[in-house]
């Protein structure tokens, strides 16, 4: 089983409150990871720390062997979901993905097409995403995040504002991911999600993450 993250003793604080303290934490591919908390207990901070977002007071993060911040400032394989996806509300959900997907130059048109296909989207609609529910920019979100076929899926509340027929796709969705060897670490405050989805599952309290399952 590979490490896809390795985590040592990382630690940030803000205007002098402490959000993680000295986290230590191991993840693999192959697996789905929880991660649990109150509303502001520091889950999107750790999760933009993995992501080379925010830089922290102390610690290392070491992705696919590769640390952040001396080998590279941001994961080149590693996609990821957090808090609200950002797009132009008046273009399509392709044009959307064609403008990211385009930075890389890894993925091809129809690739772009097939990830908006996976999460019960049209990529053929001209539709703006501006026009979309919070469930449909919140799959176009997923659909960001997995066309490039990362390894390592990093998911802030991946359910938030899916329909019934939506969590069920998410969920084979990232089922799916797991069998193909990825590492995939979701945020929720559903526990059915969790439970359902998750090998393991941490909590974030008073600034230590916890292993609950």
């Amino acid at each position: 089983m590979n490490k896809a993250i390795e985590l040592t003793n990382i630690s940030k604080k803000f205007r002098g409150e402490i959000v993680l303290d000295d986290i230590s934490q191991d993840f693999f591919s192959g697996k789905i990871y929880g991660l649990v908390g109150r509303n502001g207990s520091g889950k999107s901070v750790l999760f933009k720390i993995i992501c080379g977002y925010i830089i922290p007071d102390r610690g290392n993060v070491v992705i696919e062997g590769k640390e952040l911040g001396k080998e590279y400032d941001f994961p080149d394989n590693l996609g990821a979901l957090i808090e609200k996806p950002g797009f132009l509300w008046n273009k399509s959900a392709f044009y959307n993905l064609k403008l990211l997907a385009d930075i890389n130059h890894i993925i091809d048109e129809n690739e772009i097409k097939e990830s908006i296909r996976m999460v019960g989207l049209d990529p053929e609609s001209n539709k703006r995403v501006g026009k979309y529910s919070l469930g449909m920019k919140q799959r176009l979100g997923i659909a960001q995040a997995i066309m490039e076929r990362p390894d390592i899926l990093i998911l802030d509340e991946p359910m938030n504002g899916l329909d019934s027929e939506g969590i069920d796709l998410i969920r084979n969705l990232l089922l799916n991911y797991k069998g193909e060897n990825r590492c995939i670490i979701i945020s929720s405050h559903n526990k059915e999600d969790l439970d359902y989805l998750c090998d393991e599952i941490y909590e974030l309290a008073d600034a230590k993450l916890i292993k609950n399952k």
